[in-house]
């Protein structure tokens, strides 16, 4: 088991920056691979941006890319997701999720993490 929370969501005006954490307890947080998800309203959660047990391997959405920024410092357990030049598109409800590194060094897909964050709310204005 390892229990999520993620912090650092907010309001910010288009083109502004924040930082999101996800700070892990419970196993050993290097066990994990990581990653961002995100829900807009009335859509789907989307991947954000992954990344392995290492943080040697990362990977983005197309929509992020050269954006934004997944890190970790696993003697902190904990996982940030830097954001820049941010858009009214990029408002939604941020979260991050964990699941035992296995076959692959990053999972790019919701459904193969078993472990959830509440959730952050980031709000970009026009």
């Amino acid at each position: 088991q390892v229990q999520l929370v993620e912090s650092g969501g907010g309001l910010v005006q288009a083109g502004g920056s924040l930082r999101l954490s996800c700070a892990a307890s419970g196993r050993t947080f290097s066990s994990f691979a990581m990653g961002w998800f995100r829900q807009a309203p009335g859509k789907e959660r989307e991947v954000v941006a992954v990344i392995s047990w290492s943080g040697d391997h990362t990977r983005y959405a197309d929509t992020v890319r050269g954006r934004f920024t997944i890190s970790r410092d696993n003697a902190k357990n904990t996982m940030y997701l830097q954001m820049n030049s941010l858009k009214p598109e990029d408002t939604a409800v941020y979260y991050c999720a964990a699941r035992l590194t296995g076959y692959s060094d990053t999972y790019y897909s919701g459904q193969e993490y078993p472990y959830w964050g509440q959730g952050t709310q980031v709000t970009v204005s026009s």
